[in-house]
């Protein structure tokens, strides 16, 4: 007999510790909501990049005549670069 109610007693604690109960929904328990705070960001300047690097390799040939050779990744800059040394190389002579 005492074995029969102690399995009855942990079927029936088994069977409400294991009750499909729902939890309570966030909607009904949800707190008042509270003073709604804005962040604003402060706009950072960002620094343009520097513009690619232009190797030249000026070479000077006997009669003091220059010539160079312009290397980079970007074109706009061996163009600009290119000027510049002509300007400068023109003024000398």
């Amino acid at each position: 007999m005492v074995p029969i109610l102690i399995v009855c007693t942990l079927i029936a604690f088994t069977l409400t510790a294991c009750e499909n109960r729902t939890s309570p929904s966030p909607e009904k328990s949800e707190a008042p909501p509270g003073p709604r705070v804005v962040v604003e960001r402060e706009k950072v300047d960002r620094e343009s990049p520097l513009p690619p690097e232009v190797k030249i390799r000026l070479k000077r040939d006997g009669k003091d005549n220059y010539s160079w050779e312009l290397s980079s990744s970007d074109v706009d800059q061996i163009i600009k670069v290119n000027e510049k040394l002509r300007k400068k190389v023109g003024e000398n002579k």
